[in-house]
């Protein structure tokens, strides 16, 4: 663990110069009023996740604002959050802008369902629109319950658009047979730009964007590229979902080192500066209120507290205001409640694997483990020895039932018998000595 000097303190400058910046982040991007064009282009790339639909939110409430007269869409992403994608096509069936979707080599899952919710749909040759089975976080197929949902949400996005609802199930249902595009029982479809066109699901094929906003009667001066903030790429990331429990296990496994290490080192600042980051991400994507920020914030305190408050109470209550902050802070208290127990046990398996394999490496856990031993080589004695009485004969001065008083050489011992009642005054014998557990036996005449 690092203990004063300047690498210390430039660490701790860094962290909280950090943390002072980072809200600002959210700020950094083009004034609306200064975005003014015919043709707003917004890039959908990557994992469908909460930070997403706030970054698309802005984008369309910009062109809203300026007087836009249609969005072009780019899309290429394999998927993602079921509930998202939802919100997502609730945000574009809001808007009065025509939508369009230009799909740059796939539209899969929650990609192919956003892009049924587009007014019209353009595809590159050789991009993809389909295969948008719902399945777990695991990569096994969702409950029946959520797949019924699912069908029914990808029919309605059909729907809503004035396309054949068959073709939209068919990607969701792999029981439904089309084998003239491909989708045979057992498989999902997935459509070419071709046979998009062929069933209506595109309205045609254009080699780039310049040639698609020539189809849509504009040029390139009409048009406003919306871009991701360094706040909304950080939500993005933050909350993917496979980010979110790696987070979540560093920041249980550093605030887990620190409650058991003197002072404040880089575990408690990486601990700190990991869930710092996923309340961040949460945040701007609109799922943490302030009162998960409040709770992980008296969280803190608290766990600071047990620097110098006895008896770990102050603790335990900061890491349960800390992991009820974080149930809080998510979407689904579920969902999080599974990540959460992710990350804890992953912080435990790690840390045991650190104590077994690292400890002689890593001084942290100089202060961890308890190395010492009360040893009656180091002269720890948890009960004196009477092996010198074995052997030895005395007076039992009380009843033995089977415990009492005897005497030996004029010393009152406490003895037991081997069971046998023995009354006062019998002469015994000691036959064994066990600490101070002095078993006898009544001597025979």
């Amino acid at each position: 663990m690092m203990k004063g000097g300047n690498g210390v303190k430039k660490v701790r400058i860094a962290f909280f110069a950090f943390l002072f910046l980072l809200p600002f982040t959210s700020l950094l991007h083009v004034s609306a009023e200064s975005m003014i064009g015919s043709v707003y282009h917004v890039p959908i790339k990557e994992t469908v996740e909460k930070g997403l639909y706030q970054f698309l939110e802005r984008a369309i409430s910009e062109a809203e604002e300026n007087g836009a007269e249609v969005i072009i869409f780019e899309i290429d992403t394999p998927g993602g959050e079921v509930q998202s994608a939802g919100e997502i096509g609730n945000l574009l069936a809001r808007t009065d802008i025509k939508t369009v979707a230009f799909i740059n080599n796939e539209a899969l899952s929650a990609g192919a369902f956003i892009s049924l919710h587009m007014d019209e749909i353009y595809m590159v040759p050789n991009s993809t629109i389909g295969s948008a089975a719902i399945i777990t976080q695991d990569g096994n197929a969702a409950d029946k319950k959520a797949q019924s949902y699912w069908l029914k949400a990808m029919e309605s996005a059909a729907i809503s658009s004035n396309r054949d609802p068959i073709y939209a199930k068919a990607m969701a249902d792999e029981s439904i047979d089309l084998p003239e595009l491909g989708a045979e029982k057992g498989k999902l479809l997935t459509l070419t730009a071709n046979d998009a066109i062929k069933v209506g699901y595109a309205e045609g094929i254009v080699q780039n964007l310049d040639e698609l906003l020539i189809k849509l009667g504009y040029s390139k001066e009409d048009v406003v590229k919306v871009e991701e903030t360094l706040a909304e790429k950080i939500a993005r990331f933050i909350t993917n979902p496979i980010v979110v429990p790696i987070l979540l296990s560093i920041g249980s496994l550093g605030l887990i080192l620190e409650l058991y290490s003197p002072g404040f080192g880089i575990p408690g600042f990486m601990g700190i500066f990991s869930l710092l980051l996923f309340f961040y991400g949460h945040f701007i994507a609109g799922l943490a209120g302030w009162e998960s920020i409040i709770l992980f914030v008296i969280g803190i305190i608290l766990i600071g507290a047990e620097f110098v408050l006895p008896g770990g109470i102050a603790g335990l209550l900061g890491l349960g205001s800390i992991f009820l902050s974080i149930v809080l802070a998510g979407d689904s208290v579920v969902q999080m409640m599974i990540y959460l127990f992710v990350a804890i046990t992953v912080a435990i398996i790690a840390m045991i694997i650190m104590m077994k394999v690292f400890k002689k490496k890593l001084t942290i856990f100089n202060k961890i483990v308890l190395k010492d031993s009360t040893s009656t080589e180091k002269g720890y004695i948890s009960n004196k020895s009477r092996l010198d009485l074995i052997g030895l004969t005395g007076i039992a001065m009380t009843d033995l039932r089977p415990s009492g008083t005897i005497i030996i050489n004029d010393e009152r011992i406490d003895a037991v018998s081997e069971g046998e009642f023995i009354p006062g005054g019998s002469e015994i014998k000691v036959i064994k000595a066990e600490g101070s557990r002095i078993v006898v036996r009544k001597v025979q005449k």
